[in-house]
């Protein structure tokens, strides 16, 4: 008979917590399995989080020093010993037996750093800020579930803004109108911008609120410290008309959009609104000890204000609000400077670096002075659909960091801007934290390979191996992501990416994603039933399919420069017959599918003009992002790109059709392309409210043999 999954204190200490909080995540995880684990809470040593598994088989042991890090035990055996895999997404469980293995042993696993930080802060705008708690219960439990112990909790924080700014004679209109809608508040957060997308609703306000403070205290119940924005001088315009004593620094432009200004740290009115912040923060999402903010993020203006003295302002804010808190930065283009790091002091800093894996020649000691910082990475920019990953800079250079003489590394920090695709990158950063010694990345895949399907297979091995040497092995020393697709970009013949900031050409050889297709539709039936395997088969599909808009495409341009009309009429239809097999075959997956997005922002309005409005705020954040001069001259059109069905269908292909259509009639007159105002056609898809399917059809397999058939 199988053990009950119980708490029961350890022998060598009374630690703080009970197992009840981990117990209910693997209950949700696994609930066929979940009584044949016994869940047992450790008190945590000075050298730090640790977990451990033993038992036999159907009565597996795992101790571990706090619910999230138990969690944490649980993963490392259903990985290494039960091989399979909880991920993100994509699961094998169903090929769980019905009675659990032995480990092999006693199995113990300590953390390498003490800091696992989680999410980018544009993460709710390109992951989806209109999602339910049901949706942020299940990315919880795998942050939790892959070791994670602090995540960026942004959520309601509109509510913090909204509150305290009415203490300084502003009105509620004026606030709503101020805050941006949710999609796009991770900006303005950053003092990006502000308004678009908005006004906001007072209910709005509230229930993002309610499912803040939700987010925070599941954290906390499992040991996982949720890191909220902290206050560093965002105010409303005409501060100072408002609080004569408040200086603010105008901060100018960003990429199209006004700044909010910056109220002057040195003001005597600064510490009241700080105070204000923290006070309305702690009373509706708890107390934390880690809380983000940038100063001058991207471009800011300190004006006359030495930005060591602005430091010391909003460090001291922060300490009289909450003693003994850290301030925690993103390392992002020159950010934070060595003013703002020597002016404070460095043991309340953590940097998380976003750009630990994408330049050579780094010396993080040497420019951060010595503060403490966690290695990180970006793997995609917008939540881009596209794969790959410099995975073999991780296990090289984060093993060599973390050892070096006098390192200050202490951390790692996830931080794709979207979440939700690339599972192995997730799996093999996450785990970095859990070695102390080099991880060998191909051995890492094979494995990866066979408990990803939740089963051995020579097809599956041979699949991994080539995306590991393919989009899994690109190089550090300019960019961190893949190349993105050129069916998603804004029509143009010599278009080299769809995000004005992508790679502008393939970052590896293209021939692995074909082959691993070939691969995959190779693997043995009773491995295809896997949700993991299903949505890999369409996600690596997609991929080989993408590809091949970058050779079709020249040879578009190519036929059209020749005025070779008949060849251009042939081209013109493949492309256009790829886009419409693409979006069938991201249909037979809902985790590619545009309904979702925009049934969750529906959902939230209780009109019917606060649905079109969220509907507004969901949709342009994937095409135009923002206003015309944002999405033209700003350059942030097409920048959360992805490859969604009905987004393919109705706006990538639509852009597409118009424009290759405005060739041929052009080739066939002799006349010049009829000007097309892209903005204009791009917007007003952005304000349609018509609905698309948010449930899967068709088959995957078909459809992903159907792509290979289609391949040259």
């Amino acid at each position: 008979m199988p053990a009950p999954a119980t708490a029961t204190a350890a022998p060598e200490g009374r630690p703080a917590f009970t197992a009840s909080a981990a117990r209910a995540a693997l209950a949700r995880l696994l609930p066929h399995h979940v009584s044949q684990f016994t869940l047992v809470p450790v008190s945590r040593p000075e050298s730090g989080d640790y977990f451990t598994v033993s038992g036999r088989a159907g009565d597996i042991r795992v101790r571990g020093t706090s619910p999230a890090v138990i969690l944490s035990g649980v993963n490392w055996y259903l990985k290494y010993t039960a091989e399979v895999d909880i991920g993100w997404p994509g699961t094998s469980t169903a090929r769980l037996p019905r009675t659990l293995p032995a480990p092999a042993g006693t199995v113990r696993k300590d953390a390498s750093v003490p800091h696992r930080f989680a999410l980018n802060d544009t993460d709710d705008g390109y992951s989806g800020a209109y999602r339910d708690w049901a949706s942020f219960e299940k990315q919880i439990d795998l942050l939790a579930l892959h070791g994670v112990n602090e995540v960026f909790v942004q959520m309601g924080s509109d509510a913090v803004y909204y509150e305290t700014f009415q203490e300084f004679g502003y009105s509620e209109d004026e606030l709503r109108s101020w805050i941006p809608g949710p999609a796009h508040q991770p900006w303005w957060l950053m003092q990006n911008m502000s308004g678009f997308g908005g006004p906001v609703s007072e209910r709005l306000l509230k229930d993002r609120a309610e499912l803040g403070r939700r987010i925070a205290d599941r954290l906390r119940e499992l040991g996982m410290t949720p890191v909220l924005p902290g206050y560093f001088g965002t105010v409303p315009p005409g501060f100072t008309e408002k609080n004569p004593t408040g200086p603010v620094v105008p901060q100018g432009d960003w990429v199209g959009f006004e700044r909010p200004d910056w109220l002057d740290p040195r003001s005597d009115v600064f510490p009241e609104v700080a105070a204000s912040f923290y006070r309305h923060q702690r009373e509706l999402f708890g107390d934390s000890t880690m809380y983000k903010m940038d100063l001058l993020h991207e471009g800011g203006r300190p004006g006359d204000v030495p930005v060591p003295d602005a430091a010391r302002a909003v460090m001291n804010a922060l300490q009289t609000a909450h003693p003994g808190a850290v301030w925690t930065l993103i390392g992002w283009q020159r950010n934070p400077s060595t003013q703002l790091i020597d002016a404070v002091d460095k043991s309340r800093l953590l940097i998380v670096d976003g750009l630990s894996d994408r330049y050579d020649g780094l010396d993080r000691e040497a420019a951060w002075h010595g503060a403490p910082y966690a290695f990180g990475t970006i793997p995609n920019f917008g939540g881009h659909t596209t794969i790959g990953a410099n995975t073999g800079v991780w296990t090289e250079r984060f093993h060599e960091w973390r050892t070096k003489p006098g390192s200050s590394l202490k951390g790692i920090a996830y931080l794709p801007e979207g979440t939700g695709g690339n599972p192995v990158a997730y799996e093999l950063f996450t785990e970095l934290a859990w070695r102390t010694g080099p991880v060998d990345q191909r051995t890492w895949f094979a494995q990866y390979a066979e408990r990803r399907y939740g089963g051995g297979d020579p097809h599956a091995a041979k699949a991994w191996e080539l995306l590991r040497s393919g989009p899994y092995s690109t190089p550090s020393g300019t960019w961190s992501e893949s190349q993105d697709s050129l069916f998603t970009a804004r029509p143009h013949l010599t278009a080299t990416s769809a995000a004005a900031w992508s790679p502008g050409a393939m970052r590896y050889d293209p021939d692995t994603v074909h082959r691993a297709l070939v691969e995959l539709l190779k693997v043995a039936p009773a491995l295809r039933t896997t949700d993991a395997y299903r949505f890999d088969l369409v996600d690596v599909a997609r991929q080989a399919l993408t590809n091949r808009s970058r050779t079709l495409l020249p040879q578009i341009k190519a036929a059209y420069d020749a005025k070779d009309l008949p060849r251009f009429r042939e081209l013109s239809a493949e492309w256009k017959s790829d886009l419409a097999l693409l979006d069938d075959l991201l249909a037979t997956d809902t985790r590619f599918l545009l309904g979702p997005w925009l049934e969750d922002a529906r959902s939230w309005g209780a009109t019917r003009a606060e649905r079109a409005t969220a509907e507004f705020d969901a949709r342009s954040i994937l095409t135009t992002w923002g206003h015309r001069s944002g999405s033209d001259k700003g350059g942030l059109r097409d920048y959360a790109n992805r490859e969604w069905s009905g987004l393919v269908s109705d706006f990538y292909a639509m852009r597409w059709t118009t424009y290759l259509d405005s060739l041929e009639t052009a080739l066939a007159t002799g006349r010049e392309p009829v000007a097309i105002d892209w903005f204009a056609l791009e917007d007003a898809w952005n304000r349609q409210r018509n609905t698309y399917p948010v449930r899967a059809s068709g088959d995957p397999v078909e459809l992903a043999t159907a792509v290979l058939d289609a391949l040259p």
